[in-house]
């Protein structure tokens, strides 16, 4: 098998470990895509034998210095940074998930809590089974170093994770129900789906309209969403899809995408979290037959 039989056949990894690493599905595209003129410069001078493992350490390198770079950027961007989300077809067989359920959009917002280096240490190892030793020479640490990265990324995770996992099949009736709900208009009809303490996060980038901060409890959530809708009017539709392997909706206004909703769920079927993805950037990659299926 040929160099770029190799990478072909690899590329979805290394995808999915620069998407892991960066939070940004448009920005994982572009750091496999300069790896490939890269390998074959390497291949050039030296036949690469295993194609997969000098990609997977050359991409990571790319990843975390990009990674570098973005945190310094998130920190003045305006309002709250969420991931990319990767949006599939509702219908979607789990072999055609992008993603690997392990690492949903909820955890996605985790990640983003952790250092550069935590974070692909962890996603390296706990996600894609990265050595240790292959982790040092990426992140240029010890592999003893690498270790204890891995230790308090895990950490970090665990507490910042959801607490309750549940099945996709309970995630998917929180959120017809939610749908259903909201479709209604009637703040009571809504609040029944919601938790209690659930939260509200937008992401607008500071280009289309946003909540500044984090909307907590049901009450204000409720009303914050219904207020959207209102705005909006009779243009606005929910369209089931999958976000990052789950179920969650796309917003659609006067046919055009306005948004990407992911939600956790809790084992009572009541949302605890929406996360709303409204910045253009972050929609640019979405499938229109997605939504216009």
């Amino acid at each position: 098998m040929s160099v770029t039989d190799d990478f072909v056949r690899v590329r979805p990894r290394l995808v999915r470990i620069a998407y892991a690493v960066l939070g940004s599905h448009a920005d994982a595209e572009d750091v496999v895509s300069d790896c490939w003129p890269k390998l074959v410069a390497a291949d050039a001078t030296s036949p690469v034998l295993d194609v997969e493992a000098w990609a997977v350490v050359a991409v990571s390198r790319a990843a975390l210095d990009v990674l570098r770079s973005a945190r310094v950027r998130r920190e003045t961007y305006v309002g709250p940074w969420l991931p990319e989300p990767l949006v599939g077809p509702a219908d979607s067989p789990p072999d055609r998930v992008t993603l690997d359920e392990s690492v949903r959009f909820a955890l996605m917002v985790v990640l983003e809590t952790l250092s550069p280096a935590e974070r692909t240490t962890w996603v390296l190892h706990d996600v894609f089974d990265v050595p240790f030793d292959e982790i040092a020479r990426i992140v240029g640490r010890t592999p003893n170093a690498v270790r204890q990265l891995a230790s308090r990324a895990r950490r970090h995770v665990t507490e910042g994770a959801p607490r309750f996992a549940v099945s996709p099949e309970l995630h998917a009736g929180a959120v017809r129900d939610f749908t259903r709900a909201a479709g209604t208009g009637a703040l009571a009809d809504l609040l029944t789906t919601l938790d209690p303490n659930v939260v509200l996060v937008s992401d607008g980038g500071g280009i289309v309209s946003a909540a500044r901060r984090p909307v907590i409890g049901a009450d204000h959530v409720a009303r914050f969403l219904l207020g959207i809708a209102t705005k909006v009017g009779d243009t606005l539709r929910l369209c089931p899809c999958r976000v990052n392997g789950r179920t969650g909706l796309a917003l659609i206004v006067g046919g055009v995408l306005a948004g990407v909703v992911s939600f956790e769920v809790a084992p009572t079927g009541r949302v605890t979290r929406i996360d709303m993805i409204r910045s253009p950037d972050k929609l640019a990659l979405v499938d229109p037959s997605v939504w216009q299926g």
